[in-house]
């Protein structure tokens, strides 16, 4: 599959006129809880020639191929990753840590990695999980029966929401290293079963609510939106990412 994903990346970059910097798996596989039929969900960054840059014409910031049942693949331009990149944008940090690189030039992600401690703000990284964990337990956890995977696309984020909360840091994008926040046994016990489900599980699986992970999920997001509040907002100006920006459209 990587070989046939790295060629899909490749006829994008001829047919649309660009030039892929960084490519890498997002979603389940990534996060480290793939289902017996997880897609797979790339992103990429890509920039164009200068030329497009300099027109006066607008260019599209974004290139989707169609969704096929296996593969999901996406990119944003350069010039929108810098925008995002500065407004703390949490899925744009993860793609730069995904665990499963594709192709691209490793000196560009090394170089945006380096950047992310400075301009990442725990405020909006933290509000940004706690709504996308709030919105899953609220709009998909309701039930008696739920679908499996919800349970880990509310844990996961309200996970990330708890670590960026107390550490202030940028939270990994990996489950298997954001679950070490949480000391309960049963906890621990009760998400090593549907991490074991899951594994052999359809994407529509269905199973028993679990009071247990409810109960944590509305106390942990809770605490979260009250530290969320009390973290200090950042502001940076843009000329570190505008000389960036230059000097990759330029080479």
């Amino acid at each position: 599959m990587e070989s046939l994903i790295q060629q899909r990346l490749f006829e994008t970059g001829q047919l649309e006129r660009v030039k892929i910097l960084y490519a890498c798996e997002t979603g389940s596989r990534a996060w480290g809880f793939p289902s017996a039929d997880s897609d797979y969900d790339v992103r990429f960054i890509y920039t164009r020639r200068i030329s497009d840059y300099l027109s006066i014409t607008d260019k599209n910031e974004n290139i989707a191929l169609p969704v096929t049942d296996r593969m999901d693949i996406g990119g944003w331009d350069f010039r929108k990753t810098l925008q995002l990149f500065l407004q703390s944008s949490a899925p744009l940090y993860e793609w730069l840590q995904s665990p499963i690189f594709y192709m691209g030039d490793r000196t560009f992600v090394e170089e945006l990695r380096t950047l992310m401690p400075k301009y990442f703000s725990c405020r909006t990284g933290s509000q940004y999980y706690i709504s996308t964990a709030h919105n899953v337990f609220e709009g998909e956890l309701q039930a008696r029966e739920v679908r499996l995977k919800k349970y880990f696309h509310a844990l996961r984020p309200a996970l990330a929401a708890l670590w960026t909360v107390e550490k202030q840091t940028i939270p990994p994008m990996e489950f298997s290293a954001l679950r070490d926040m949480v000391a309960d046994t049963n906890w621990q016990r009760v998400v090593d079963e549907l991490l074991l489900q899951r594994t052999k599980a359809g994407g529509k699986t269905m199973v028993n609510a679990v009071p247990l992970l409810h109960d944590w999920l509305k106390t942990t997001l809770a605490y979260c939106a009250a530290q969320s509040a009390q973290l200090p907002e950042l502001q940076h100006t843009t000329a570190e990412l505008d000389t960036l920006f230059r000097n990759y459209i330029a080479a």
